[in-house]
């Protein structure tokens, strides 16, 4: 009985997180005109959500597992793709801080103070 009673509290517990992450994500596609998104695991911390706004935007969110991020995302009703490649690697549109920051653990690329 006490056993059910966890489940249960487990399980209401992770239908509000993906409730939650899905509010996020709808909020992130207003401001972006759409999104799209992919779901990868990330071991123990759980699943990361990337998204890909029709602006070239792009943001991620983490989910406490990969079944909670999944149900994010379809309550959200966002196109999910399998691989962050192709014509959805293309979308994002990266500025200036972002070139930085990766030029910056480069050989020869400018310092970020």
């Amino acid at each position: 009985m006490a056993e059910t009673q966890v489940d249960e509290k487990q399980a209401a517990k992770a239908e509000r997180r993906a409730v939650r992450l899905a509010k996020q994500i709808g909020h992130f596609a207003k401001e972006h005109g759409g999104a799209e998104g992919q779901v990868a695991y990330i071991g123990q911390r759980g699943a990361r959500i990337v998204l890909v706004g029709e602006d070239g935007g792009w943001g991620d969110l983490v989910a406490p597992s990969h079944a909670v991020a999944l149900a994010a995302v379809e309550k959200a009703g966002i196109t999910v793709h399998e691989d962050f490649d192709g014509e959805f690697a293309a979308k994002v549109k990266t500025g200036r801080y972002e070139w930085s920051r990766m030029a910056g653990i480069q050989l020869g690329g400018p310092k970020n103070g």
